[in-house]
């Protein structure tokens, strides 16, 4: 068997490839239109009703609003309950730069299209954010919420 070597020939010259070689620069700040991950944005989107909270209980207060509002707008369907279909229902979406919600995309429990569909429902009700902040600026913020359909 061969067996490779790691070692480093020290009188080898080091070549270095500037990173201008290849392909297009990059743009500038201002022109990046990509989705920040809630995880990582300096100012997170707020809830309505929670911009006189201070700034370290924004997150907490957002989460307890999205709470209160998937209990107050979450209908079980009628046919999902029938068919006894439960379980916990991925939902993705966007909190766009005008705080509007955008591309809800929704996964379920196989055979739960009806719990999907409800989830989106719900979703697509939230109310309109102030938008999440980065650098100053209003960005786009991608957000995962779970929602639950469970028969008692």
């Amino acid at each position: 068997k061969k067996i490779e070597t790691t070692e480093v020939d020290e009188n080898k010259p080091v070549v270095v490839n500037n990173a201008a070689q290849y392909g297009d620069e990059g743009g500038t700040a201002d022109e990046i239109d990509e989705e920040v991950p809630f995880a990582v944005i300096e100012d997170v989107p707020v809830f309505p009703g929670c911009e006189k909270v201070e700034k370290s209980k924004r997150l907490e207060c957002f989460m307890e609003q999205m709470a209160k509002h998937i209990m107050r707008n979450q209908n079980y369907p009628e046919r999902a309950m029938e068919d006894n279909i439960q379980g916990r229902v991925a939902v993705l979406f966007v909190i766009d730069k005008d705080g509007s919600i955008t591309n809800v995309q929704v996964r379920g429990p196989k055979g739960g299209e009806l719990l999907e569909k409800e989830a989106k429902r719900v979703i697509e009700k939230l109310p309109k954010f102030k938008p999440g902040m980065q650098r100053g600026k209003p960005v786009k913020v991608k957000y995962s919420q779970p929602i639950t359909f469970k028969l008692q």
